[in-house]
């Protein structure tokens, strides 16, 4: 069975190549532009993994991931922070609120690839 991942992160220049590696993977890709469709889509889709952006319109990677975690249907959705924005506040946030995993950008897509291998297996 064919794993999904929703892809959410504002900047083109980010989704573009990872929606390539993702599908060079073997996965379905979701992309969500903003907070708010990164949610509708989760609701909606119930991905297996959600790579998400810290920085987004409408709701930040924060307030999607809390919102995850307070629903029942997807508390257990597996979340990957992708950031630009990896202070040691940021990261332990993150984390706190439930990540599973959080990626500065930067980042290394074959370092990428097995940690979301390692996260759907």
């Amino acid at each position: 069975m064919t794993k999904t991942v929703l892809v959410a992160d504002a900047e083109p220049n980010s989704v573009i190549p990872l929606e390539c590696l993702l599908r060079r993977e073997g996965w379905r890709v979701l992309v969500a532009h903003d907070g708010d469709e990164a949610l509708g889509t989760a609701r909606r889709e119930h991905p297996d993994l959600l790579l998400l952006d810290v920085l987004m319109p409408r709701r930040s990677g924060f307030e999607v991931l809390q919102t995850l975690r307070a629903d029942a249907e997807l508390a257990a959705t597996k979340v990957v922070f992708l950031s630009a924005r990896c202070r040691d506040t940021d990261v332990a946030q993150g984390l706190g609120l439930g990540a599973d995993a959080f990626v500065a950008k930067p980042f290394s897509t074959r370092e990428l690839a097995a940690r979301v291998r390692a996260l759907l297996a």
